[in-house]
């Protein structure tokens, strides 16, 4: 076997590998970004814990193929960057989509998050997720105003009381 085959043969598992690992997976169309632009991109994916990367179309084709995404190879075509969120299923959406507002060139074209094939709109819709840190926070004060109601009622009570008395 060739050297060069045994390369891609390695590229198509790495590929399969971050595929499986991670919640969200988001292709983009990168093509005329500026230098500084795509250093500003991969800057904000890295400090939110999301992998940005390059690949050949034929090798994430052959790695979707493997594991059971086909609906995704209609849109690897022309140059297109792969963004795992291993963390945060929605933050590769979220980043990118609020970079591709302010920066054109960069066209959102599909994602898989756990397991489920979105297309554009999709991945749009699924970029007003808010993160699971906001989602929580806001579970645990809805979860505080009742409590919180129920102190100052019982503590109004208990100042009445102690008023009449």
């Amino acid at each position: 076997m060739s050297k060069n085959l045994e390369l891609k043969k390695a590229k198509v598992v790495e590929i399969k590998e971050k595929m499986q690992k991670a919640q969200g997976i988001v292709f983009a169309k990168y093509q005329g970004l500026t230098v500084e632009e795509d250093t500003e991109l991969r800057r904000k994916l890295r400090e939110a814990g999301v992998e940005y990367k390059v690949y050949k179309n034929t090798l994430t084709t052959l790695a979707a193929k493997e594991l059971g995404f086909d609906g995704i190879i209609n849109y690897l075509e022309g140059p297109v960057s792969v963004a795992f969120g291993y963390d945060d299923a929605t933050a590769p959406a979220r980043i990118l989509n609020d970079f591709a507002k302010d920066h054109k060139k960069l066209e959102l074209k599909a994602g898989i998050v756990e397991g489920t094939i979105y297309d554009t709109e999709g991945v749009k819709k699924l970029a007003s997720i808010p993160s699971r840190e906001v989602l929580i926070a806001k579970l645990l004060g809805s979860f505080k105003a009742p409590l919180s109601n129920l102190v100052y009622l019982l503590n109004a009570i208990s100042e009445k009381k102690e008023s009449a008395e």
